[in-house]
């Protein structure tokens, strides 16, 4: 197992002497690796303050049985700036992190690194750009947006088939999406009972990359019953506002996510870019470094 280097380990030390301050909520380390305990000595403070965003599955295990909680994040290769976002998203849906926290955050370049890189982040209000606090929508439960945004990421980095694919799911706010929306094909999902369609399945996530190729939006209930596939959205497009070059999932998602309290997650097919958008416009963007062909 790698060590700490000493410029590591003393800013590993740095980080745990800030979060020890009062004025300091959250020690939030991003990285598979153990942090030494000799940077513990004398910072309990700090220790209680910890959690650990994890991408093996066989680390997320031992750091939960050493007492720390643990965010899983998606295991595929992405950058520093995705990875924090990532893992603020999971806190804040979780509700280990609120509106006001101030979190010292470490962080590696590579899962299995120790950390090079300390910043602080305070979670803004909702309507404030880059505040990390846009997610928390009404009744999505925090598991199942987990797994939805894995399966974007995966879907993104992957494809189907050895193929590039784009994506829009649009959950909560359920009833309402459904009254603004019109079938384009025989909806697969139907008949089944809720266990058979719910996100929570592997084997209904696999379906959902499946029938990516499919034109139109998936809609899910916010406890991750998939309603139907294969939809379109009905929306005005009036002040409907996306960047340049995105295309008409993306103006599908601003809108219908603009009209409803819904959040809508659209992946690209031209880059595989993961986008999250709330009250029309898009508040999180995850850019994986490479794609699988």
């Amino acid at each position: 197992m790698p060590r700490a280097t000493t410029s590591q380990l003393e800013l590993i030390k740095s980080a745990l002497a800030l979060a020890s301050k009062r004025t300091f909520d959250h020690l939030l380390y991003i990285g598979d690796l153990p942090l030494p305990d000799e940077a513990f000595r004398g910072k309990p403070k700090a220790r209680k303050k910890l959690v650990q965003a994890v991408v093996s599955d066989a680390q997320r295990s031992i750091v939960a049985a050493a007492g720390i909680p643990v965010i899983a994040l998606p295991q595929y290769d992405l950058g520093r700036p995705e990875r924090l976002k990532l893992a603020l998203v999971s806190g804040i849906a979780r509700g280990i992190y609120k509106e006001g926290d101030v979190i010292v955050t470490l962080l590696a370049v590579r899962p299995a690194s120790m950390p090079d890189s300390l910043m602080v982040v305070t979670v803004g209000p909702e309507d404030e750009d880059g505040a990390f606090g846009f997610l928390q929508a009404k009744g999505v439960q925090a598991e199942v947006l987990d797994a939805l945004i894995d399966l974007a990421v995966t879907i993104g980095v992957e494809g189907w088939e050895g193929r590039p694919i784009g994506a829009l799911f649009v959950i909560g706010d359920s009833n309402k999406v459904m009254e603004n929306s019109r079938p384009l094909s025989l909806n697969p999902f139907q008949g089944y009972s809720e266990d058979e369609r719910n996100l929570m399945n592997p084997e209904v996530r696999r379906a959902l990359r499946a029938f990516a190729v499919l034109d139109g939006a998936f809609v899910l209930r916010e406890d991750g019953v998939v309603l139907a596939a294969g939809r379109y959205l009905n929306f005005e497009e009036k002040d409907v506002r996306v960047p340049l070059g995105l295309g008409a999932r993306h103006m599908a998602a601003a809108g219908i996510s603009r009209d409803s309290e819904a959040l809508a997650i659209v992946v690209s097919q031209t880059s595989g870019a993961v986008r999250v958008f709330r009250h029309g416009r898009a508040v999180l963007e995850l850019a994986p470094r490479i794609r699988r062909s």
